[in-house]
């Protein structure tokens, strides 16, 4: 007999060589139904896998990320075993489940897969998920490996198992299709009820540009119908809201292939916007005694090798720039915090200083693919709302609550009211991967649990999810229109005051190292500024958005006095302009409303004699005319408020 640990720290003896399935049974045949996948032991498994010792088990089912997962891992599976009947002698690469569903690499040969195949390819899974085949995991040597592979002539599956290590080898058969594959898997393919294919794309062999471009298609599957409907109905509103098209409406920021690819340049009222965050988190942060720091774009090569990012991000990194001086060589650089480690260091620090804050909006670049560059979600260079908290380990719980109530007052503002977070923890078995003294990642971890639980906010405890030098807290939120964004993470590092041999004098007259604390509420400017617009529609709040008013002359006759109007309102700090084109009033409310200003003041002859303006709100129609200072001041007290209130 085993024993078997549940998350309520209940224990249940079964057979040695149970499965996750047979453990769900034996709680409710109502949960064995719904039951998607399990973790064992931080691991996620299939449940049809033998347990064969104590263990602790966590059961997965669709609202689990794990569950959702194993899913659409099993889909990308299905979607090969569909496109090896269509398509005789297709090769496949890798096929992973992703963020929003899974997608699966294969070079056809001459043959090529459109957009118009994606329907037929639809319906062959559909009949073979209706088949409920079972999936099946089996260990296998190397060599054995290499001989079933190549005799089919799957010449990328060979690449990749050249690569691994004998005995950590399996394979998942389904019906007549065998992949190469660690899993997890669904039981079968009974759950998969509802499948939609969304797209085909070019992709390098391995993301290398100078190898094959293969055909990648993109799919989402749902156990139920209703769940695919919501979806697509989902996806036709963030069309909508798909922020590249709405910055090009709104003039914020633009690319050039000629300056060059994933580097966005902002136009005048995207830097307006991105300035007004900035100086917002810039007002809060010296309310929580941040200092602002300025370091360059560029560092000597030695202090990347030094903090380890080079190691990490060396291949996604630009190339070093070389000097006339021998052996000199410079980065772009990847990450804000060895120059900020740079700047504690500069002179002796005692436990007296701490905690330090220092906080930089600090442009960073790291050569993505260019297949991988989308929009300003995904581009090469990007500007960090970083900073970093030197304190002693003592201080770690006090700072991790002031960075949590900076996070939230940044949520409010901004209407992202919908979020959870996530507490990344070590490995509960195996702890050598990790830097730093057991004491302080016992004390770290638990002044982040206790964090959370003091400020009342839920959090998923995943162990084995935290960075080797320490300890983390993110937040996920959901926009308007549900989906998922990660905004905002603070990290404990152990690493990098060990790697630059950062120190303070203690009380007891001894030399300690401070524990750092990174910190972007943000994230980056580019990435938050991408989500706001999808989250909003690009109906920015009153005080963020570019443009808060139009004045609308129904003529030209009153052109005169609506450049009045302007002038008085920008005399007030209020941000206007006026559309004198000769078009009808009709036309231009219409096209003013598309440019999601909030106000939009008509000026006819009633309102030149009167010195008044005839009021428009998007979205709540006429308010009835006002006296120009009288809408001014309402519109400021509106301003302040919002302003006021965080």
């Amino acid at each position: 007999m085993i024993k078997i640990t549940f998350p309520d720290g209940s224990v249940r003896e079964y057979n040695e060589g149970v499965t996750g399935l047979q453990i769900a049974e034996s709680i409710s045949s109502r949960l064995a139904q719904d039951v998607l996948a399990c973790g064992v032991n931080g691991e996620t498994w299939d449940l049809s896998r033998p347990i064969n010792s104590d263990a602790s088990i966590v059961l997965y089912k669709w609202d689990d990320e794990q569950g959702k997962h194993a899913f659409w891992h099993t889909s990308a599976h299905l979607l090969a075993e569909a496109l090896q009947e269509l398509y005789p002698g297709i090769q496949f690469g890798i096929g992973p489940a992703i963020e929003s569903g899974f997608y699966y690499d294969v070079d056809p040969g001459e043959t090529t897969i459109k957009e118009a195949d994606l329907v037929n390819i639809e319906k062959k899974m559909a009949e073979l998920a209706s088949k409920k085949e079972v999936l099946v995991r089996e260990d296998i040597a190397k060599e054995d490996a290499l001989k079933m592979f190549g005799d089919r002539g799957e010449t990328y599956k060979c690449e990749l198992i050249a690569e691994l290590e004998d005995g950590h080898i399996t394979t998942y058969t389904q019906g007549s299709f065998t992949d190469l594959c660690r899993g997890p898997h669904l039981v079968s393919t009974a759950p998969i009820k509802a499948i939609k294919l969304t797209a085909v794309a070019g992709a390098y062999w391995r993301g290398q540009e100078d190898r094959k471009q293969m055909t990648r298609i993109y799919g989402i599957s749902f156990p139920k119908k209703k769940m695919l409907d919501e979806y697509l109905a989902m996806m036709e509103e963030a069309k909508k809201r798909d922020h590249r098209k709405i910055g090009k409406e709104m003039e914020l920021f633009m690319f050039s292939e000629t300056v060059g690819k994933g580097l966005p340049m902002w136009l005048p009222k995207g830097t307006a916007l991105r300035l007004r965050l900035e100086d917002f988190l810039k007002r809060i942060q010296k309310r929580f005694g941040y200092q602002q720091v300025m370091t360059p774009h560029i560092g000597n090569k030695q202090l990347y090798v030094t903090s380890g990012h080079y190691a990490k991000y060396g291949k996604d990194s630009f190339q070093p720039i070389h000097t006339p001086e021998e052996n000199e060589e410079y980065l772009l650089k990847p990450m804000n915090c060895p120059h900020h480690c740079e700047i504690y260091k500069w002179q002796p620090r005692s436990y007296k200083d701490l905690p330090l804050r220092l906080a930089e909006f600090g442009t960073v670049y790291r050569y993505e693919q260019s297949g991988e560059l989308h929009g300003l979600t995904r581009v090469r260079s990007f500007t960090q709302d970083d900073a970093h908290i030197f304190c002693r380990p003592d201080q770690v719980k006090d700072e991790f609550l002031r960075v949590m109530d900076i996070i939230f007052i940044i949520f409010r503002a901004l209407n992202f009211e919908n979020f959870e977070a996530q507490i990344s923890l070590r490995d509960k078995v195996n702890r050598e991967k990790y830097i730093g003294s057991e004491d302080n990642w016992e004390r770290a971890e638990q002044a982040i649990i206790e964090a959370c639980q003091e400020k009342g906010l839920p959090a998923k405890v995943e162990y084995g999810e935290a960075a080797f030098y320490g300890p983390k807290l993110d937040f996920m939120v959901k926009d308007a229109i549900g989906r998922r964004w990660q905004l905002g993470t603070i990290q404990v590092d152990y690493n990098l005051p060990e790697r630059f041999q950062l120190e303070y004098m203690g009380s007891d007259n001894q030399k300690h190292r401070p524990v750092m604390i990174h910190r972007a509420p943000f994230g980056s400017m580019e990435r938050f500024v991408a989500v706001l617009i999808e989250h909003t529609g690009g109906k920015f709040p009153l005080w963020l958005t570019p443009d808060q008013v139009v004045v609308l002359p129904i003529s030209e006759k009153f052109n005169d006095y609506a450049e009045k109007v302007r002038a008085y309102l920008d005399s007030q700090d209020i941000r206007a302009l006026v559309d004198d084109r000769n078009e009808k009033i009709g036309r231009k409310i219409r096209d003013n409303e598309m440019k999601r200003i909030p106000y939009l003041l008509i000026v006819g002859e009633k309102e030149a004699e009167n010195g008044e303006v005839s009021v428009r709100k998007q979205g709540e129609g006429d308010q009835g005319s006002k006296k120009i200072e009288e809408f001014a001041k309402i519109l400021n007290e509106e301003v302040q408020n919002m302003i006021n209130k965080y």
